[in-house]
């Protein structure tokens, strides 16, 4: 029978069907993080339970920590050193990796996972964090999975799943210049709402995906949940086998020959059938921003603020009067010149190097608006030691961003350091929920060119206008 690349993973994974679509799924990687990895470690220290085979499981200080130079274990958000400790205690006791603070491999989860060949095609792998669906990009089959959940992957290899249903997602075409991975997800959830993937795994396909790059596979296959997958994934090629190889926890010798014959097959069938599937014209595509408090509230940034007047549906109608108020925006109003106070590079979704090379080609020459804040945070210590061995940190200092350590930062908000009461922010995040990035911060999703050139506009700016540096 004709499969797609997500059966051929499952039903390779699969230890028992339990009934009612539920089975019982074998994990290759679990991955944590302080945040809330560290309440499953001490939970099972606590309960006396090993961790089954160790080596393959690893943890990371990426969420809480602070991301200023000479930081340490104390953070800017309450009892978050005490997480710190914590987490650290226990992921040695367990006898897991750990990329502690000051280590060479430390970063946020997603970012460093692909990066060290800990995902890999064909694997397994979970994390309690919703975005663990980055790693799809590279053919694995990656989900988010709640601390408890953790736990049990930890200690028995295996999680009851209940199956989803399969989805493709074609983005065919050629993009336009200046459109970015970023632009085509927020079009596919802007124009089929955050809720258009529930209850599926989606296959993203097609010659726009085929010609991306695997860092921009990873930013597609972030905001899957977004869209409310279970997760996204893309089938491995050429170049995922090209980005893997070599890496630090990449098969080696024979072992890498006999990956390679597996990875091979991991495709969808010709005539495999899909439960759904959607196609884009990548080439109709603009670079997009969000206006309200949903990522499903993307419009081509040169739109304008939509009236809920025009939505038939009559809770869609009500949210979108909600995001109105609560972004101070009227209908009819355009994205593109609207004030900003604050810009943010960073995240799992867009803090790869690739990502801050394209920032800083907006950058080169220029300075950052008066009265604006901008930060820009690397997804990994790797990724900030390779951008300054290129002189990006430079180019973002002299602009007048502010350079961090790696970690999750401003994406989130969680007690610590914030962009302040209702600053306006455009960020390369992937969620601009109420409070996201602080108290009632209003916040609007773009790419790092958006980002950047709206950065020296101190308003939303298209970065086509900018692209190719001052200088």
């Amino acid at each position: 029978m004709a499969q797609t690349l997500f059966d051929k993973i499952w039903d390779a994974h699969t230890v028992a069907d339990l009934g009612g679509g539920v089975h019982l799924i074998y994990i290759d990687r679990v991955f944590l993080h302080e945040r809330t990895g560290s309440v499953a470690l001490k939970s099972l220290e606590e309960a006396g339970r090993p961790i089954v085979h160790p080596e393959q499981a690893f943890c990371t200080m990426d969420h809480i920590v602070d991301t200023f130079p000479g930081r340490g274990d104390e953070t800017s958000m309450p009892n978050g050193g005490e997480f710190i400790r914590t987490t650290r205690r226990a992921a040695r006791a367990a006898g897991i990796t750990l990329f502690d603070i000051g280590d060479e491999g430390q970063g946020i989860v997603h970012v460093i996972s692909p990066e060290q060949g800990i995902a890999q095609p064909g694997l397994t792998i979970v994390c309690p964090d919703s975005h663990t669906c980055t790693q799809g990009a590279l053919g694995a089959l990656a989900w988010g999975i709640g601390s408890s959940e953790a736990e049990h992957a930890l200690a028995t290899k295996t999680l009851r799943v209940a199956r989803p249903k399969n989805m493709r997602v074609r983005f065919e075409g050629r993009r336009q210049s200046g459109v970015t991975a970023k632009d085509l997800i927020l079009h596919l959830i802007g124009r089929y709402t955050g809720a258009g993937g529930i209850g599926y795994a989606v296959e993203f396909a097609g010659e726009a995906v085929r010609a991306m790059d695997m860092e921009a596979r990873m930013t597609l296959c972030n905001m899957a949940v977004e869209f409310s997958a279970f997760t996204g994934l893309v089938a491995p090629d050429e170049t995922t086998l090209a980005y893997v190889e070599g890496r630090r926890y990449a098969p080696k010798g024979a072992h890498w020959k006999a990956a390679m014959a597996y990875w091979d097959g991991l495709a969808s069938d010709a005539d495999a059938a899909f439960d759904a599937e959607i196609v884009i014209d990548a080439g109709q595509v603009a670079p997009m921003v969000t206006w309200g408090t949903s990522p499903q509230h993307a419009v081509p940034i040169d739109g304008q603020v939509p009236d809920p007047a025009s939505e038939p549906d009559g809770n869609r109608r009500k949210a979108m009067e909600g995001a109105l108020a609560y972004m101070d925006l009227t209908p009819g109003t355009p994205l593109a010149g609207l004030e900003i106070g604050a810009a943010f590079i960073g995240s799992c979704t867009n803090s790869r190097l690739s990502d801050l090379r394209r920032a800083a080609e907006i950058l080169k020459g220029r300075k950052v608006a008066d009265g604006v804040k901008a930060i820009c945070v690397p997804g990994s210590t790797r990724v900030k030691k390779a951008a300054e061995a290129e002189g990006i940190d430079k180019i973002f200092t002299d602009a007048g961003f502010e350079w961090r350590e790696s970690g999750c930062s401003m994406c989130f908000y969680a007690g610590g350091e914030s962009f302040g009461y209702r600053q306006r922010v455009v960020t390369s995040t992937n969620r601009n929920f109420e409070s996201r990035q602080g108290p009632e911060t209003r916040s609007h999703l773009a790419s790092p060119e958006t980002v950047a050139a709206s950065a020296v506009a101190g308003r939303i700016a298209d970065a086509r206008s900018l692209a190719g540096g001052a200088s």
